[in-house]
C-alpha cells in the first residue's frame, strides 16, 4: 500500500514539481493555502504532510500545532526558503519531524520522506503495544501471562516509585518501550513528561546539542539558545532507547552527567542542576557491547543499578496468544469486523512460531490475518508464518542415544502426519503440548 503524502504549499511550480517527484511511490494530494490545509483535516489523516512555512495567507509554524493535534500521527516536514536556525528549533518543538531547506535535493527528500513513514509505523506498534499491555497490575488480568513476564511485571511495580535508574534489555521488538512507560506511569514522576529519545537514531555532530542543549554561538548554525532533553525532562523521565549506540565520547559526559546531577549546554559556561529519572535499553547483550568497545562499563555500572530483561517471545510462549488476541479486538475494530478468535489449528501454528521479530512481528501477522480472514474466526489458512521443516538447528547437537534418537523419529513422523500440528500430535503421543515443545527444541527439529 502506497503512503499518503499532503504538499501544502502556494507555490504552483512547486507542487507540480514535489508531485512528479513523488507520484510514483506515493498518494499525493494538495492544499494552496492555510484555509484549504484547514478544510481537509476532517478527512482522512495523511501519512506525512509537507508543509510551507510562509503560506500567503497563514504560518506555517502556527499550523502545525493545530495538524498534530488533529492528525496525530502523522508526520510533518517542514519546507521553507528562509531557514534559520531558530525556526528549526521551534519547528521541532511544536511537533515536526525534519526540517528541509529550499531548493531541495529530491533524493534526499525521498530517503527523508521513507524514514518519517517508518518514523509513524513505528509509533503506530508501539502505541499498538501499549493498548496490548494495558493494565498490567489492579484487578485487570495482565496480558502477560508467563512466569518470566509476571516476574518483570512484580519488579516494575517494586521498583517503579524508587527514584532509581532502570536498564531495560531484551531484542529488538519485545516491548522495551513499553516497559519504560509502565514505570514512569507506576512512579512519582508521572504527573510531568516522559522524554524518549533514539540514541542510535541522532546524527554524531547533533546529540550532544541535543541531550544537554546548546547556547547561541557554541557551533555553525546555533543561532539561539537550544534547551536540551535533560532540561525538557526536568521533575520527570527521560528515557535513552538503544544507548549502546551512543558515541563513546558522549557517553563519557553523559556519566559525569550523571554522577553530577548537572548539565552544561554546548558551549557554555554554567552548569544547570537537573532532576529526572533515567530509565536505559539496549537490544545488545550488556557483555557484549562493553567487549565491543559500544558500551562504557564505568556507564553500564551507573545506569544498571536495576536491570530488567525482557526475554524474547520464543522463550514465553504463554504470552503468545494473549497478546494475540488483543491485537485481533484491536485489529478487527478498525477494520469493523467482527471475528470471534482463533481456531486451533491457528492458535498451534502462532505458539509454535519462534517469532524473530518478537512482539512487533506478532502484531503484524494478525493484523495480516484480519484482513484476509474470510471466516468468523483465524484459521492457519490466513497466517503467514512459516510451515515446519525438520532439518537440525544450526550448531545444534546432532547426537543422540538409542533411545532419544527413537523419541526424535517418532516426533518428526507424527509432525509429518498431523501436517506440523504441534497440538494434534501431541494429543496423539499422549503428552503434553509444553512437553513436545520442550523435545523439539531439545533435539533441534526447526519449525
Amino acid at each position: 500500500m502506497k503512503g499518503k503524502i499532503l504538499i501544502v504549499d502556494d507555490e504552483t511550480d512547486l507542487r507540480c514539481l514535489l508531485k512528479s517527484v513523488l507520484e510514483t511511490d506515493y498518494n499525493v494530494t494538495e492544499a494552496d493555502s492555510g484555509a484549504a490545509l484547514k478544510k481537509m483535516l476532517a478527512g482522512e489523516p495523511p501519512d506525512v504532510v509537507l508543509l510551507d512555512l510562509n503560506l500567503k495567507d497563514a504560518n506555517g509554524l502556527d499550523l502545525l500545532p493545530l495538524i498534530k493535534k488533529t492528525w496525530t500521527d502523522a508526520e510533518v516536514v517542514v519546507l521553507t526558503g528562509e531557514a534559520t536556525f531558530e525556526a528549526a528549533v521551534q519547528a521541532t518543538k511544536r511537533g515536526a519531524y525534519h526540517f528541509i531547506n529550499k531548493p531541495f535535493d529530491p533524493q534526499s527528500l525521498l530517503v527523508t520522506l521513507e524514514r518519517a513513514i517508518e518514523n509513524r509505523q513505528q509509533k503506530e506498534e508501539n502505541n499498538s503495544l501499549r493498548r496490548a499491555v494495558a493494565t498490567m497490575s489492579g484487578n485487570s488480568a495482565p496480558v502477560f501471562q508467563s512466569p518470566q513476564m509476571q516476574q518483570v511485571v512484580r519488579t516494575i511495580e517494586r521498583i517503579a516509585p524508587a527514584d532509581v535508574t532502570l536498564l531495560i534489555t531484551g531484542e529488538s521488538g519485545t516491548g522495551k518501550e513499553v516497559i519504560s512507560d509502565l514505570v514512569h506511569a507506576l512512579s512519582p514522576r508521572s504527573k510531568n513528561r516522559i522524554v524518549k529519545v533514539n540514541c542510535a537514531a541522532l546524527p554524531r555532530e547533533l546529540i550532544e546539542s541535543e541531550l544537554f542543549g546548546s547556547v547561541k554561538g557554541a557551533f555553525t548554525g546555533a543561532h539561539a539558545d537550544r534547551e536540551g532533553l535533560f532540561r525538557q525532562a526536568e521533575g520527570g523521565t527521560l528515557f535513552l532507547d538503544e544507548i549502546s549506540e551512543m558515541p563513546i565520547d558522549t557517553q563519557s559526559k553523559l556519566l559525569r552527567v550523571l554522577q553530577d546531577q548537572k548539565v552544561r549546554p554546548v558551549g557554555g559556561k554554567t552548569d544547570y542542576q537537573t532532576n529526572c529519572r533515567i530509565l536505559a535499553a539496549t537490544n545488545r547483550k550488556p557483555e557484549d557491547a562493553i567487549k565491543d568497545g559500544k558500551l562504557r562499563e564505568d556507564l553500564f555500572y551507573r545506569i544498571s543499578a536495576i536491570s530488567v530483561h525482557l526475554p524474547p517471545l520464543r522463550e514465553r510462549r504463554d504470552d503468545i496468544m494473549p497478546l494475540a488476541h488483543a491485537f485481533l479486538k484491536r485489529f478487527s475494530a478498525q477494520a469493523n469486523r467482527v471475528l470471534r478468535g482463533f481456531t486451533l489449528q491457528a492458535a498451534d501454528r502462532l505458539t509454535g512460531f519462534d517469532w524473530p521479530g518478537n512482539i512487533r512481528q506478532l502484531q503484524n501477522e494478525i493484523q495480516r490475518a484480519v484482513l484476509l480472514c474470510e471466516g468468523p474466526d483465524v484459521d492457519a489458512a490466513d497466517l503467514s508464518v512459516s510451515e515446519i521443516r525438520m532439518v537440525p538447528s544450526e550448531g545444534h547437537d546432532t547426537s543422540f542415544t538409542l533411545l532419544e534418537g527413537v523419541e526424535r523419529n517418532a516426533i518428526i513422523q507424527m509432525l509429518r502426519e498431523t501436517g506440523g500440528n504441534k497440538l494434534e500430535t501431541a494429543k496423539r503421543l499422549g503428552i503434553g503440548r509444553q512437553t513436545l515443545y520442550n523435545k523439539i527444541k531439545a533435539y533441534g527439529i526447526e519449525t
